[in-house]
């Protein structure tokens, strides 16, 4: 059963394949909305690629899945509307020339440009200014992020944010939208063991207030409905990357077409689309 903030996350015998192989394939997965959803595995194995399919940002080959009753491939448009990306390396980046509140200023208009009413634009600039702050300053306290306790505050540059910090702004900026399931890539990177802890609660956190996150990771928490992605062989091309799937745990204006193409993000893009290419299609979605 759905909600009406959290979605839903199902696959059955899903699936990518390029000109190289499989990027994964046989991924299964029923977990509720709400729920803390790890994606484990050595990096190369496909996460990143099974990331970006379960948001709507790549083209699956095989099987299905659902995401807030929003069947992929067919619905690719409608899953990227409520699915926001936190950090994904190479897809969203933060810019290293802004500071953290340019960088803040600029999630916020974007959001207002492509989500807000077409009235939203037409209200009194104050009040279109005070709206945009208490949606940034929400969005920070639910990331955990306290600029006050930045180097030189909001004027910091986001070049010089230590990584848990650049991981919080991310996510602040991917929550500006209230997205019914958040994703981010590559968790504990570079993170201490205090760290990954610290990122893993803050996670908790956002899914305890009802959205539904999706984490790459090396090392998945107990807690988390797990998905395994296995390292390819590389003397067989074709061979897909197993994955195993534990559920014992519990943007804008495109178009969906009934041929499960999408108009925006997948013109040009083919079942056959190989995984790097896929990646850089996915930086424009």
């Amino acid at each position: 059963m759905d909600s009406p903030h959290g979605a839903a996350v199902k696959a059955e015998d899903f699936g990518l394949k390029g000109p190289r192989g499989w990027a994964f394939r046989g991924v299964g997965v029923d977990a509720a909305p709400g729920s803390l959803i790890a994606v484990e595995g050595p990096s190369g194995s496909g996460r990143t690629c099974l990331l970006l399919a379960l948001t709507g940002r790549m083209k699956p080959t095989q099987g299905h899945a659902e995401i807030g009753r929003h069947r992929l491939p067919k619905k690719m448009a409608a899953v990227r509307r409520i699915a926001a990306l936190g950090p994904v390396p190479g897809v969203n980046d933060l810019d290293q020339a802004l500071t953290v509140a340019e960088q803040l200023r600029e999630g916020a208009l974007l959001q207002r440009r492509y989500d807000a009413p077409v009235r939203a634009l037409l209200r009194p600039r104050a009040e279109r200014r005070a709206q945009a702050k208490a949606r940034i300053d929400a969005a920070l306290a639910a990331a955990g992020l306290d600029l006050a306790t930045l180097p030189k505050g909001p004027r910091t540059s986001v070049r010089d944010l230590e990584r848990l910090e650049a991981v919080r702004l991310s996510i602040a900026i991917a929550l500006l939208g209230s997205p019914r399931l958040l994703a981010l890539d590559d968790l504990d990177l570079k993170l201490s063991d205090t760290e990954r802890t610290e990122a893993w609660e803050l996670l908790r956190s956002i899914a305890a207030r009802g959205t539904t996150v999706l984490a790459v990771c090396s090392e998945a928490p107990a807690d988390a409905v797990v998905l395994r992605t296995c390292p390819k062989d590389p003397d067989a091309p074709d061979a897909g990357t197993d994955t195993d799937a534990q559920s014992d745990a519990g943007t804008k204006n495109d178009t969906d077409t009934d041929t499960g193409t999408d108009t925006d993000a997948d013109a040009g893009h083919d079942d056959t689309k190989g995984a790097d290419d896929a990646l850089a299609e996915a930086g424009r979605a």
